[in-house]
């Protein structure tokens, strides 16, 4: 019988992703190690092999497709002397409209996956009962917002909103999942609340000023649509990478209680030996390097996390997780976003090492060409802004790690030395910590040795 080929998972927490670009047709004769799809991931782009050999019967997802679920079938491969009829025939995704009843489950599961990507484990096979697809939004009678997303709301709640004129799919629920409720509607009747304009079946919202009504999306931004005149803005739909962003980003925010720790590091010592340094660099060659200042920043909080190894560290339920190495992030804005590359067993690597395998990394990162294994993970990171003039900021932790730090821009300031004034660079570090696994004191510890190793770069080199 046709073998499926199923949405491969590119890295363990993947759920879903983008098929980006098909790179075989239907009819194509492929074997085990082409390359058949590129998909896109929240931060790569990563290819995708047949693991068998067949000819393509039919592909079931169309290119730039996106929230493909893992284990989702995406194509068929045919055996010698079987036909493409007897292939299921595509399945409505996400971006399509599902008016239609969605077409039935292939009556056996595949026996295996039939591809990998960038070294992933292919992903297992799923029973054809668990790959029945959804009933689209509102097939079941009931109301949907604009977009398809399902009005959940109580019989009750209903007939209130229709007996009072409501538009329902403009009311925020306060119940279970969302859930527009009795007390949902009646606040809104008190406050003279979104109501169905004439004709349109949209909402409009009163404006305090008694002026025109403005429109409101039913996208679940109802209220912040209503403050801005009709035509004065686009939507940019959020791509994965950002909504990704946005999720860890609140998450961290919302979990972990932050505190932050700053000093300034003098970095005249710093400066001279990256210029000696550079200056003896072989100029081509596979020894070729060039020092910038944010590999001295990566190597020294390596090793002031070896020398600290209370704060080389990640929070879990089940207990406190001790790093044995430093593996050290460091973020990398791409267009749309940010990478955070890892830098691993950053306190054992030369200065010229980590300098080569970040620039490799950096450019890698922004063409999206890094495989999960470069970027997850990691113990710390480090966000450097300095580049951009930027003197002092706080950064948000990425989680799993439980510090982040802050570097700000090398500048020359008056400082006081013995009895003297004199001019000196110094840049500004801000550490924020995971309180809940980092003390005060550990991270007091951790920020002052990183100092130590910045404003005596000689030790770097031993």
């Amino acid at each position: 019988m046709p073998t499926e080929i199923l949405m491969p998972a590119l890295s363990p927490t993947m759920e879903e992703g983008k098929l980006a670009k098909w790179l075989i047709k239907e009819g194509q004769a492929v074997k085990a190690g082409d390359v058949i799809a590129e998909i896109e991931t929240d931060k790569a782009t990563m290819e995708v092999e047949a693991v068998d050999e067949g000819k393509v019967g039919r592909l079931l997802v169309a290119e730039g497709t996106e929230g493909v679920k893992v284990n989702t079938p995406i194509a068929v491969l045919l055996a010698e002397g079987e036909s493409a009829s007897a292939a299921p025939a595509p399945k409505p995704q996400p971006s399509q409209t599902a008016s239609a009843p969605p077409p039935p489950a292939p009556a056996a599961p595949p026996a295996s996956t039939r591809a990998t990507a960038g070294g992933a484990a292919p992903a297992a096979a799923v029973p054809a009962s668990a790959r029945t697809p959804s009933p689209a939004p509102g097939a079941t009678g009931a109301p949907a917002r604009n977009g398809g997303e399902r009005i959940f709301a109580s019989p009750l709640a209903r007939r209130l909103a229709r007996e009072g004129g409501l538009d329902i799919a403009a009311l925020a629920g306060s119940g279970p999942r969302g859930r527009v409720v009795k007390s949902d509607v009646e606040a809104a009747l008190a406050n003279g609340g979104a109501r169905a304009a004439p004709g349109t079946g949209r909402a409009v919202m009163p404006r305090p000023d008694g002026g025109a009504a403005a429109p409101i999306s039913a996208l679940g931004d109802e209220k912040i649509l209503a403050l801005f005149e009709k035509g004065s803005y686009e939507v940019v739909a959020h791509d994965n990478m950002r909504r990704v962003i946005a999720q860890r980003l609140t998450l961290s925010k919302q979990t972990i209680p932050h505190y932050r720790l700053s000093v300034d590091c003098r970095i005249d010592a710093l400066l001279e030996a990256r210029e000696r340094i550079n200056a003896a660099s072989p100029k081509d060659g596979p020894r070729a390097y060039k020092l910038s200042v944010n590999d001295f920043v990566i190597k020294a909080l390596g090793m002031a996390l070896a020398y600290v190894p209370a704060a080389n560290v990640t929070w879990t339920e089940a207990g406190t997780l001790r790093h044995k190495y430093s593996d050290v992030g460091v973020a990398v804005a791409v267009e749309g976003g940010l990478f955070t590359p890892i830098i691993r067993h950053a306190e054992l690597k030369s200065l010229s090492e980590i300098s080569n395998e970040m620039r490799d990394l950096a450019e890698r990162a922004r063409k999206r060409r890094l495989a999960p294994h470069e970027y997850q993970g990691g113990t710390t990171s480090i966000s450097n802004l300095g580049m951009y003039g930027i003197k002092t900021f706080d950064a948000v932790i990425n989680p799993p790690h439980a510090t982040i730090l802050a570097v700000g821009m090398g500048e020359k300031r008056a400082i006081v030395a013995g009895d003297k004034v004199q001019a000196a660079t110094l840049m500004s570090c801000t550490l924020s910590c995971d309180h809940r696994v980092v003390d005060g004191a550990v991270g007091a510890q951790l920020l002052n040795a990183f100092r130590s190793f910045i404003e005596d770069p000689v030790r770097m080199l031993v």
